[in-house]
């Protein structure tokens, strides 16, 4: 071979290396671009549909994380801002399960396709009703949809049948940390699921008494009922929030939690063992019954509560609050509605429904 080829060979190689360095620093500028301006919606003008399928491409591979939300047509907008705060804030393989409605597919699947949230990895789920027949309670207040939904989280193996994880979360919910920190809480040998005890310190116990929330099991059970008296449970238990589950699917089946969950549905119906004070959700006693000291705990600042309960959000200060790695409005007041604290933490991941039918509250009437 000639010195000339030679020399030809080695200057190809360099452009080739120096153009693979560019590309990257590219890249690596729009990560940071987005993350410190993840609502803009602009995109740069190096960032063709090319670079972006690289760009996937490149960070997304790896082990699957398998995240499941519920969806229902007037919260759409919360499962919006979840799933963008989550793919967002991660370089992780996140594939959603969205568990929805007949009637929400069309409108869900239009805002996804439409926005910049169209290259994520999703499937829709119908919501299979037929399990809880003859399971949950008639009335009308308890059969509506969104609190039928939230019994999906029972069904997680059905949903998401070939994963040995998972991570539940709900609609009302933004996710500031990476995803992947929060799938690799470690579950010990002989536990199905991690939840957040209401004790914990980053919910604080000051702030969850004084917002009146109940955080312990009487708050959830009637505890002068014989079925719930022969389990021999504590009644100042500290309970768990349920609206993010780490769930060790291979564990659930082998333990036959669903089946469990389904038992205490039933005996509820027959013999009504939920407290007449009932704390939140329908859902929640009989995930208590099942997993009573028999769960993981995940770290307090991947789920800092009861930002939608009265007065209570108010008192975290805007530090704590931007250090979190996961917020949860649950109680009465959500971020898309009025009033809520923090509101503006939200919008910050809310992508407008290109359809149009959806609209926060605050912006729909022209408030601030």
């Amino acid at each position: 071979m000639t010195l000339r080829r030679v020399n030809v060979i080695i200057l190809v190689l360099l452009a080739v290396a120096f153009l693979i360095i560019v590309q990257r620093n590219l890249l690596n500028f729009s990560d940071f671009f987005h993350k410190e301006h993840p609502d803009t919606g602009v995109v740069l003008p190096f960032e063709s549909e090319l670079s972006l399928d690289l760009r996937l491409e490149l960070e997304r591979k790896g082990e699957e994380i398998p995240v499941l939300i519920t969806a229902v047509e007037e919260r759409l907008g919360g499962v919006i801002a979840v799933m963008n705060s989550v793919y967002q804030n991660s370089k992780a393989n996140v594939v959603f399960t969205i568990v929805t409605l007949n009637d929400t597919v069309d409108h869900l699947n239009t805002w996804l396709s439409r926005t910049k949230l169209k290259n994520i990895k999703y499937n829709i789920v119908l919501f299979n009703t037929e399990p809880l027949s003859g399971r949950i309670s008639k009335d009308p207040q308890v059969l509506e949809a969104v609190k039928l939904l939230s019994f999906a989280r029972f069904y997680l193996p059905a949903y998401i049948p070939n994963a040995e994880k998972a991570i539940y979360l709900d609609d009302d919910i933004i996710v500031q940390g990476d995803i992947q920190e929060l799938y690799e809480t470690n579950l010990k040998p002989g536990h199905a699921a991690a939840f957040s005890d209401d004790c914990d310190s980053a919910s604080a116990k000051g702030i969850v008494r004084g917002a009146g929330n109940q955080n312990n099991y009487i708050g959830y059970l009637d505890f002068k009922k014989e079925a719930i008296k022969k389990l021999g449970m504590r009644a100042n238990t500290c309970s768990f929030n349920p609206g993010v589950i780490i769930a060790n699917l291979t564990e659930w089946k082998n333990q036959n939690i669903t089946r469990q969950l389904e038992h205490w549905m039933e005996l509820n119906t027959q013999e009504d063992l939920y407290s007449k004070t009932l704390a939140e959700s329908i859902s929640t006693p009989p995930l208590l019954i099942v997993f009573y000291k028999r769960h993981a705990t995940i770290d307090p600042m991947w789920h800092v509560r009861h930002l939608g309960a009265t007065g209570a959000g108010n008192r975290y200060s805007p530090q704590f609050v931007k250090a979190a790695k996961l917020l949860h409005w649950n109680g009465h007041y959500k971020p898309w509605g009025r009033p809520s604290s923090f509101f503006d933490v939200w919008d910050k991941w809310f992508i407008p429904d290109p359809t149009g039918k959806f609209h926060p509250v605050r912006r729909h009437t022209g408030d601030n």
